[in-house]
């Protein structure tokens, strides 16, 4: 009986894979190789999301997720975090709860859990967002995940609309007014998906934004070129160099990203080429700049100490000639 719920849930909740198709989104089609990727990275988180809600605990799923190949893995427990926040909404959870799969198997991935929050919150209405003692650094890579989410499905309004939600009701507290920033840095990993990873596409829908919102923009697009990969070290300069003012936080997401795949022991080739060219660094180094500058205590300055923690790590690849 408690296998059938589950099986029914899943069948509920589970997103179609045809959602990943980029000629179903209309995304840019660069060429066949991009296309395969980005739609594989489609379909792991989808596997993810599937392996959450169909096993009966969090650490069943990971059994699952960490067959996932090591490229794919990370996508694959934004996937289950999205599941458990989503599940966790319903009745009959069990022990397929979030604060159980972030404090267990998904710490590891914590970067990537958080954004699969985010991507929850965009489907679940306002009174069944989830509430759980949030990372002060973390938590607003929930909203860079909801910023993603919003990009990604409704791209002709987030991206060539170049539309902003003017209030968000999440997290509250004295630094409410960054939550769109932190959207911002999601549109732009999604822009680097929309444009196909194209850097000349992806510099161009950039561009058509405001001034004041293009150094979240390319934090973003450098997150994603790192840890998605999808362009070769030629076209990683060529964006680089037209990033022009906004070199140091195309580093900055770049070391970002670098951190997450060490963390969760996920190191790429591809990770490497991007870090050399975004941080003049090889990627144990550049994920050394995140850890040496992450801000210790509670969240109380004028900053949030994740826009503290950013600027940190922009300011450090300033000093070593990233600009």
């Amino acid at each position: 009986m408690v296998n059938a719920l589950r099986t029914l849930q899943r069948r509920i909740v589970t997103p179609d894979d045809s959602a990943t198709s980029l000629e179903t989104r209309g995304f840019y089609v660069k060429d066949s190789t991009a296309q395969e990727l980005l739609e594989t990275i489609g379909r792991m988180f989808l596997v993810g999301y599937a392996h959450a809600v169909q096993e009966p605990t969090p650490a069943a799923a990971a059994e699952r997720l960490d067959q996932v190949p090591v490229r794919f893995r990370g996508f694959a427990y934004e996937g289950a975090a999205m599941a458990y926040t989503v599940v966790g909404a319903m009745p009959f959870t069990g022990a397929r709860r979030l604060d159980t799969f972030l404090a267990g198997p998904g710490r590891p991935h914590a970067y990537m859990a958080y954004i699969g929050v985010g991507w929850a919150m965009a489907k679940l209405p306002r009174f069944l967002w989830p509430k759980f003692d949030h990372d002060p650094l973390l938590q607003w890579f929930v909203l860079d995940g909801y910023g993603f989410h919003q990009a990604y499905f409704k791209t002709e309004k987030y991206v060539h609309g170049q539309y902003r939600d003017p209030a968000f009701p999440w997290p509250g507290g004295p630094h409410q007014w960054y939550a769109p920033q932190a959207m911002d840095q999601g549109i732009g990993r999604a822009i680097w998906f929309v444009g196909g990873t194209d850097a000349d596409v992806v510099t161009d829908l950039i561009g058509k934004f405001p001034a004041a919102r293009r150094p979240d923009l390319y934090a973003g697009a450098g997150l994603a070129a790192t840890y998605a990969g999808g362009a070769g070290e030629d076209e990683l300069l060529r964006f680089w160099k037209a990033a022009g003012d906004c070199r140091p936080q195309v580093a900055q997401g770049s070391a970002f990203a670098a951190e997450a795949r060490r963390m969760a022991g996920l190191a790429t080739p591809h990770t490497g080429i991007a870090t050399e060219v975004f941080c003049g660094l090889p990627p144990e180094r550049a994920a050394d700049v995140c850890v040496q500058t992450r801000p210790d205590g509670p969240d109380t300055g004028e900053l949030p100490a994740h826009e503290v923690w950013r600027r940190r790590i922009a300011d450090e690849f300033v000093s070593l000639g990233r600009s």
